[in-house]
């Protein structure tokens, strides 16, 4: 297998970037060059040691000062030799120490081709193959949390448990077919029927769809409703800047404007619309028509009302049309003196004097709901979607042992369900599916 190198560290300034190189060549390529400071050559690099010195181009001239590791197989992030060329940041640094690997025989890695041979030597599976890229494009506290679990074999441990159940009701009914006079095939059926039902709904409580969104992309929340009742000085408040133009004058808003916050950890893409009215100004009917379109697709909606007037026909439009994703707010409590009729609000804020906006946070944050995923849930498309059609495929067996088909015909729906388990963690994985993974990977990782 070719010995592979690529850039390890993002592109553009920083203080350091990393050459990566990969295979049995590491060592040699390192040894011509890298000269340690002080020597004209190390007799043996002590593994995992980080050592100072210079890149040498092919006439022993000094390209630039850096820092050089080797780390012997099988301990590092490939299980084969790998060598690391810390050198300054910078475009031109890192290009000119990857070159020189290059020139020593070294091939350029493709994306995710690091982590590939990880998966390809043993040390990760599929599903934590994913995670990394997950913590790299972590855009939360939250995404981060679930990603590290997938990177530790929370989903592994969970998949795999699945799995070893199935191998255990399959091979009862190997043996119910080998051994049908020491056997009871009834009592073996009752036992396949139950156990194949746990495993599917435990897969499927697994498999929150809209939780793993929200981790992955954030919770999208709209503020709604009619001209001047706060929305900007909300959206305001709740971001902590000026972030929303703020004015008496009705329509200000036009266009959909987003900002993205943190929730203890979760991401809340919060997003301000046009106040919605008929409007006869034709740029303000686009803003309207954008709000509702906003309103329609967001995970939160809130519905916020002037807690010192009294409704209005559009307020009212807004209530009679909420659902359940809809919290009404009323705001500018600070200047109400008298209750609203017929308005049961969620929450009461002043955006003007900060009151109320924590209780607020806390409601947002609440029906996120998806900091909460634990230990084994699935936060991959991939994941879900395999672990979905598992499900199925039990489902399947345990409705023909309930209508009285032989118990060997369920094994194919077992082995169906082992098999769509061990493409998440790449056991049971065809060659499509690993380049699919792989090539949404970044070079160097």
């Amino acid at each position: 297998m070719s010995t592979i190198a690529a850039i390890a560290t993002a592109r553009g300034e920083g203080g350091i970037a990393i050459v990566r190189v990969s295979g049995d060549q590491a060592e040699p390529i390192l040894r011509q060059a890298f000269r340690p400071a002080g020597r004209k050559k190390l007799a043996s690099f002590e593994s995992h040691r980080l050592y100072f010195g210079h890149l040498l181009d092919g006439k022993g001239r000094v390209l630039d000062e850096v820092m050089a590791v080797l780390m012997r197989a099988p301990k590092s992030y490939t299980r084969e030799d790998v060598a690391e060329i810390h050198c300054h940041g910078g475009g031109a640094a890192a290009e000119q120490a990857l070159r020189r690997v290059l020139e020593l025989g070294a091939v350029p890695a493709g994306p995710g081709e690091f982590t590939r041979r990880a998966f390809e030597n043993g040390r990760i599976d599929l599903s934590e193959a994913e995670a990394v890229m997950g913590v790299i494009s972590a855009g939360s506290a939250a995404a981060l949390r679930a990603s590290v679990r997938e990177l530790e074999g929370g989903v592994s441990r969970f998949i795999g448990g699945c799995r070893q159940a199935l191998t255990e009701l399959l091979s009862l009914i190997e043996a119910s077919n080998d051994f049908p006079e020491e056997i009871d095939e009834p009592a073996a059926a009752r036992k396949v029927a139950s156990e194949a039902r746990s495993i599917a709904e435990r897969l499927l409580a697994h498999t929150d769809e809209k939780a793993a969104r929200i981790v992955r992309e954030g919770l999208s929340v709209v503020l709604a409703g009619r001209p001047n009742v706060g929305k900007s000085s909300l959206m305001n408040a709740l971001t902590g800047s000026d972030r929303a133009i703020v004015t008496d004058v009705p329509g200000t808003t036009r266009d959909v404007l987003t900002e993205s916050v943190s929730f203890d950890g979760i991401r809340v893409d919060l997003s301000d619309t046009a106040g919605q009215r008929e409007a006869s100004d034709q740029v303000e009917m686009i803003g309207v028509a954008r709000a509702r379109a906003a309103q329609k697709n967001a995970d939160v909606v809130l519905i916020v009302l002037d807690a010192s007037e009294e409704l209005t026909e559009e307020d009212r439009a807004l209530l009679r049309d909420r659902d359940e994703r809809c919290l009404v707010v009323l705001n500018k409590d600070d200047l109400a003196d008298r209750e609203i009729s017929g308005v049961q609000a969620d929450v009461r804020v002043s955006a003007r004097t900060g009151e109320g906006i924590g209780q607020l946070a806390a409601l947002i944050r609440q029906r996120a709901g998806a900091a909460a995923l634990g230990e084994g849930m699935l936060t991959q498309a991939r994941h879900i979607a395999c672990a979905r059609d598992a499900a199925q495929a039990l489902k399947r067996a345990v409705q023909g042992i309930e209508d009285g088909a032989p118990l060997d015909m369920a094994s194919v729906d077992l082995w169906e369900a082992r098999r769509l388990l061990g493409e998440i963690t790449g056991e049971d994985a065809t060659e499509a599916v690993i380049d699919a993974v792989f090539q949404n990977f970044c070079v160097g990782k």
